[in-house]
């Protein structure tokens, strides 16, 4: 039987802001041009990689206010990785079990739900 473990609410809270910042990332980069700096449109060449060729439009490149907006939301992703791997929480785990721990963590939201409470 798996241990179950008892994270505190802002432990909890951290991670599951952390799932959203990266989520509203990846949604950001999906939006964004492909390249940071304005780029003519460029062609792989066949065979470079994949056995097709792959045309690329032109960049405009990123705006200030979309570099601003990444650069955010790295920074925040930083102080919530931060704040989660240097949580005093991770002192109360036997160092062998921390990473089965912090890999609960990152589903300890279902959890909170009532799915699979059981005692440690």
């Amino acid at each position: 039987m798996a241990t179950t473990y008892d994270y505190p609410g802002d432990l909890i809270a951290a991670q599951q802001a952390l799932t959203q910042v990266r989520a509203d990332l990846t949604a950001l980069y999906e939006r964004l041009p492909y390249s940071v700096e304005p780029m003519e449109a460029w062609q792989r060449p066949e065979g470079y990689w994949l056995a097709t060729s792959r045309a690329y439009p032109d960049s405009p490149g990123w705006s200030e206010q979309e570099r601003r907006e990444v650069a955010a939301l790295r920074e925040r992703e930083r102080d919530l990785t931060a704040a989660i791997v240097t949580h005093a929480f991770w002192n109360d785990v036997a160092g062998p079990e921390r990473l089965d721990a912090r890999s609960q963590l990152k589903h300890a939201l279902a959890r909170e739900d009532g799915e699979g409470q059981e005692a440690a």
